[in-house]
């Protein structure tokens, strides 16, 4: 009873230890760390496009004010060298013109170039911040890299441990059916010489035999006896010599059924 019990809470502990495994295997396969990492990962590299994408816009509307200024640049030379063409051919008039037109472009010039500078500011900021944010996602590359080899690496061991634990179970479970056996075995060995004993004292009947075989074997031998004892009785009256005929060569066919014939 005791090793009944002990091997039904074996299998239960195993079959729960089972249940435990397969529904960690199951739980790890939907919350994968390493697919947690490479999400995050990608998160980090789409925001960095992001801010690469966003420089590269003000970086072009940098260079377009450029462009623009190069142009008023241009014109503000041309309006100059007019108005002294025109003071030279003595046109103040049109002097005059060239001149305020060149005044009304400083001012446009000088609000160009606040949106130059905000422009450059702005260029020079997400640059610095795609530099510290391109050097943190390398840097979580690495680790996260790290992580899941060590991941990994610690998945392999782990289940080489369980099929390891699995093997060790399952030599238990032999070398358990070993002993009984060796019990069974030692049990049946020891029933076998009981039963020989008791065969071989008449203390256990002979089921095979035929009915009534015990009475038969007793009444055989209280006959041998009373033989033994007229044949005893008889070499007493002749003498003490128990007659034969060692001559007759067909004197053994009289073996055994009584006194010879004088």
């Amino acid at each position: 009873m005791s090793n009944s019990n002990s091997n039904g809470s074996s299998n239960t502990a195993r079959m729960r230890d089972l249940f435990r495994i397969k529904t960690s295997r199951a739980l790890d396969r939907m919350e994968d760390p390493r697919d947690a990492l490479d999400d995050s990962y990608d998160q980090q590299v789409r925001m960095l496009q992001q801010v690469r994408q966003g420089l590269a816009e003000v970086a072009t509307a940098r260079k377009r004010i450029e462009l623009q200024g190069q142009e008023m640049g241009a014109r503000y030379q041309r309006l100059a060298q007019q108005a002294q063409e025109a003071l030279n051919q003595d046109r103040e008039d049109l002097a005059r013109t060239a001149l305020e037109r060149r005044s009304l472009l400083e001012g446009q010039v000088a609000a160009l170039r606040e949106q130059h500078a905000a422009l450059q500011k702005q260029q020079s900021q997400l640059q610095e911040n795609e530099r510290r944010l391109a050097e943190r996602i390398e840097a979580f590359r690495v680790e996260k890299e790290t992580m899941k080899a060590t991941y990994t690496a610690s998945q392999a061991q782990a289940r080489a441990n369980e099929v390891a634990a699995g093997i060790s179970t399952q030599m238990n479970a032999a070398g358990a059916s070993l002993d009984r056996a060796k019990d069974k075995i030692a049990q049946m060995q020891a029933r076998a010489a009981a039963t020989e004993e008791l065969l071989a004292s008449g203390a256990l009947n002979d089921l095979t035999a035929p009915a009534d075989s015990d009475l038969e074997r007793q009444l055989a031998a209280g006959a041998t006896r009373a033989d033994i004892e007229r044949q005893l009785q008889s070499m007493k009256d002749a003498g003490g010599t128990a007659s034969s005929r060692a001559d007759d060569p067909d004197g053994w066919l009289s073996i055994g059924r009584g006194p010879a014939a004088p």
